[in-house]
């Protein structure tokens, strides 16, 4: 089938090279020459585990295309995906459709022929009826269906979850639409992957509900993870204890210092503002906002607090600036609060990252940028692991000991077991550990 993605950020690139991948013809249109340019030269604008070569492949085999001219690939295709981004709106928190309804204008001018126009991006409901309408008004001769598909994607595990996902979630009454998004992920029937089809409206709150829940079932375990400070328990037990209950599951159960990224601090928001507006407010959902942001400020006083309550004048150096590993994202990551409270305190910060610095460089201010994990350790009074990297995983503690001036370690991902701290004549701080 001919595909055109419009938008060639992460859903977008990922879901066009995927789709490609799986045998379609694929064009992803993007207004931003600089990053077309680089796409066409086979340049990665994202860090992401085997995507490079997934592009490139698909490139090499004539089945992938980058433009910045929309004409005939929006002319030429079966499906056009809306993969553009829809940030938290200034002021009220709700999602900015701006680039959406931009987009669903610009398809609407070029489609010909029956067209299903899927909306690929994180939107709140009845937005697929405002594209809808949008396009009947400026083509009312149009052939076409409005389609939700949501997106799945972890960043870190994007192509796997594209190619062997839990479920394909869509949202149409259309029955040609129907055929058209099953021939397109005909592919994961191999898989004997879940395929949901349900009305437009419920698509597009199944993928608010989801990242809600799963941001809900962090917050939950990081104010367990205090509990347990406070009582002597360990969280790790208890996450393992409650997880091995099918009816919890033991993802998204691992302590730390609140959830960051692309999505869980967008989408929660916008969720709260539609339910506000629908006059049936989600107060688990606005509770978990609350208390995941106050929560980077409280990683950064136990960092204080590790340091016997004073900062000023002295080093400390960061491990983990993403929000996560296996990424380049720096979108609501704990380290943008966390950095910036600790040189409120008087503190000089170093930091590493694998893959994060130059985006950090450019969100971060007064930081020291270290060329490695021990580069960055030298001579610093505290060590602070932000983001839980496989390199920092299995580090040479003695070699780390040697580097620090004081041997104090501030594990904010429960990377190390405490006792095998302790005996390395580290001061260990972790989180809900004794």
């Amino acid at each position: 089938m001919r595909v055109t993605m419009i938008g060639t950020g992460y859903v977008g690139l990922v879901s066009g090279a995927c789709f490609a991948d799986f045998g379609h013809t694929v064009t992803c249109v993007d207004k931003d020459a600089a990053k077309i340019a680089r796409l066409q030269k086979g340049e990665i604008p994202i860090f992401e585990p085997g995507l490079d070569e997934l592009v490139k492949d698909n490139v090499e085999q004539g089945r992938l295309f980058f433009t910045t001219d929309p004409t005939q690939a929006i002319k030429q295709a079966d499906a056009v995906f809306i993969a553009v981004g829809t940030p938290s709106r200034r002021g009220d928190g709700h999602a900015d459709l701006s680039y959406v309804y931009g987009a669903a204008e610009e398809i609407a001018a070029l489609m010909e022929g029956y067209t299903v126009v899927v909306t690929k991006s994180t939107v709140p409901v009845g937005t697929g009826d405002e594209v809808e309408a949008i396009i009947k008004k400026k083509r009312p001769d149009a052939q076409f269906a409005v389609v939700s598909n949501p997106e799945f994607l972890r960043e870190g595990a994007a192509i796997n979850d594209f190619k062997r996902p839990d479920r394909v979630v869509v949202g149409t009454n259309d029955e040609r639409a129907h055929e058209v998004m099953r021939d397109l992920y005909r592919p994961l029937s191999l898989n004997e992957t879940p395929m949901i089809f349900t009305e437009r409206r419920t698509s597009e709150l199944i993928k608010y509900a989801a990242n809600a829940f799963l941001a809900m079932k962090i917050t939950f375990i990081n104010e367990i993870a205090d509990l347990c400070e406070e009582v002597g328990a360990n969280v790790q037990e208890v996450a393992k204890g409650i997880g091995l209950d099918n009816r919890i599951g033991r993802k998204f159960l691992n302590a730390g210092p609140g959830y960051g990224g692309s999505c869980f601090p967008k989408d929660t928001l916008a969720l709260m503002k539609t339910a506000r507006d629908y006059k049936a407010p989600i107060e688990l959902i606005e509770t978990t906002v609350r208390v995941n942001t106050a929560r980077k400020q409280k990683m950064a006083q136990k960092i204080v607090d590790a340091l016997d309550g004073n900062v000023a004048g002295k080093t400390i150096a960061v491990l983990g600036l993403t929000f996560k590993p296996n990424t380049d994202d720096m979108r609501d990551a704990p380290a943008l609060d966390i950095v910036p409270t600790l040189q409120a305190e008087g503190a000089k910060v170093r930091a590493f990252d694998p893959e994060g610095m130059t985006e950090a460089k450019h969100m971060l201010k007064d930081v020291q940028f270290a060329s490695g994990p021990y580069d960055c350790v030298q001579g610093a009074d505290a060590v602070v692991f932000i983001t839980e990297w496989d390199q920092f995983r299995a580090l040479d503690l003695d070699r780390l000991k040697d580097a620090l001036k004081t041997p104090v370690v501030i594990d904010l991902r429960n990377i190390y077991r405490p006792h095998e701290m302790a005996a390395k004549g580290f001061r260990y701080v972790s989180v809900g550990r004794p």
